[in-house]
């Protein structure tokens, strides 16, 4: 794995099983398999204890867990019971344009009071989400988020899988959330929480067993917050990556578990604690600042298994296409801007303007020296680059800028070849890359997925505050 950054606060979220028929490609038992509902709730991180926070769900915080089988059709209907218009994008899914979910880029918003239906096939196994992408940084900030599990035909054996949703909130001292819209947050480090949860609870414990094998699948739900976790008294294995297979390998006893904002980690974990022990797990990402995310207990039990069981086996690939690297067009994307960021001017729609008039219309982050303008029904923009259908590439993204970067790419897996000029003995299959400051990565892939695909910082604050455009392919 690349090496990762730090910076500020953390929160979370909850996480339920969502009821879905039997996969039926053929006749269908109804309309949809699944039934979303976007709608305000009310919650509590802390317990019955604690203060009720106003948030949007899809009925519970984060929304339900969708299960599907690898190659399975999938029908979705979202209901937008919200004050705002709303959408949903399948996060690292590779599907059709016209369901991922960006407004007017791929769909017209859902108006409150309206309801789409999602169709999409799940090409690829592993661990996935969802989340809207309608003024993304506050509806995912107030709670719009869930897990997708996509199941391999033939699974990592395991005596348990979990679903980790890691998010943080920002909360007043009566629970409820801060103001949006922050622009400190936008020219910074994105909005980070004082508040984290996982699965929707502050703190959770959980029970388990010496010898228990668990499968843990880790999805940062988070605005800005980046995540480096430490699991004390468990071995832990890294199999996938944005739900794509790795050669399964040990994590070091010092070593993070690094989950940066929209992006994923599955673990193997073989819990080999003491009987009647309880631990901590802890985040470790930013150096002032350390959380503990739950406490685990071993039970009283004998052990599960005694002696170590054999490594986990890597996963079977998902059909992603190689690209040639030998033949690939490369192309590089410069992200500059923000607080300590150098930037003076940029262009925007054609015209050369400074930074203080380009942040008084709120944007303040450049690629290639050019701000890109809010995807509106109006103007959705120029594309940052048209390319050819079935044709291989090389981007080169730089970051030279003084904050962290999630650069996420819409429709398509790319596999990350290099960081920093150091080329990786094996790529790694990923949608969703960490560059730290004065850090360059290179990503190849084949542009096989024809339309409009976003292309934008997961610090939702940094999207849309100019990080936020798209590619063609054709």
């Amino acid at each position: 794995m690349p090496n990762l950054s730090r910076r500020h606060f953390m929160i979370g979220t909850s996480c339920f099983a969502l009821t879905a028929l039997a996969g039926v490609p053929a006749a269908r038992a109804a309309e949809y398999d699944s039934h979303l509902v976007a709608s305000p709730r009310e919650v509590s991180f802390f317990g019955d204890q604690g203060l009720a926070t106003s948030v949007w769900s899809y009925g519970a915080t984060p929304g339900p867990t969708l299960r599907f089988k690898q190659g399975q059709n999938v029908r979705i209907k979202l209901s937008n019971e919200l004050p705002d218009p709303t959408t949903v994008h399948w996060h690292g899914l590779r599907i059709e344009n016209a369901m991922d979910g960006v407004p007017f880029l791929n769909q017209k918003p859902i108006a409150p009071g309206e309801s789409f239906i999602y169709d999409f096939l799940a090409k690829d196994a592993g661990t996935y989400w969802y989340h809207p992408h309608v003024n993304s940084a506050e509806q995912v900030g107030r709670g719009l988020s869930g897990a997708i599990v996509v199941e391999e035909p033939e699974p990592i054996v395991v005596d348990r899988d979990l679903v980790w949703v890691v998010d943080d909130w920002r909360l007043r001292r009566d629970g409820t959330l801060a103001p949006f819209d922050d622009f400190h947050d936008a020219t910074h480090g994105g909005r980070m929480g004082n508040v984290v949860t996982i699965n929707g609870e502050a703190q959770p414990r959980l029970s388990v067993r010496r010898g228990e094998r668990i499968r843990l699948r880790l999805i940062n739900a988070a605005n800005a917050r980046v995540f480096g976790l430490k699991f004390p008294s468990a071995d832990v294995w890294r199999v996938a990556v944005d739900g794509h297979p790795v050669d399964p390998s040990q994590v070091a006893g010092d070593e993070l578990v690094m989950v940066s904002p929209g992006g994923r980690i599955d673990l193997i974990l073989d819990m080999n604690g003491e009987p009647g022990e309880t631990t901590i797990v802890e985040d470790h990402y930013y150096p002032r600042y350390s959380y503990v995310m739950a406490e685990i207990e071993y039970s009283t039990d004998p052990p599960i298994r005694s002696g170590a069981p054999a490594a986990p086996k890597r996963l079977a690939e998902n059909p992603v296409a190689i690209p040639d690297l030998a033949k690939a067009e490369r192309h590089e994307m410069l992200f500059e801007g923000g607080a300590m960021g150098g930037l003076r001017q940029a262009e925007y729609k054609g015209e050369v303007l400074g930074l203080r008039d380009l942040a008084g219309m709120g944007l303040v982050w450049a690629v290639n020296g050019k701000m890109i303008p809010p995807m509106t029904e109006a103007d959705i923009g120029s594309p940052m680059l048209t390319m050819e259908r079935g044709k291989s590439y090389v981007l080169s993204w730089h970051n030279k800028t003084a904050f962290d970067h999630p650069i996420h790419l819409h429709g398509h897996s790319f596999h990350l070849i290099s960081t920093d000029g150091k080329r990786l003995e094996k790529p790694i299959i990923m949608d969703t890359v960490l560059i730290q400051p004065d850090q360059s990565v290179e990503v190849a892939f084949i542009a096989d997925n024809p339309g409009d695909w976003a292309l934008h910082c997961h610090v939702l604050e940094h999207a849309e505050a100019g990080m936020m455009g798209f590619v063609r392919v054709v």
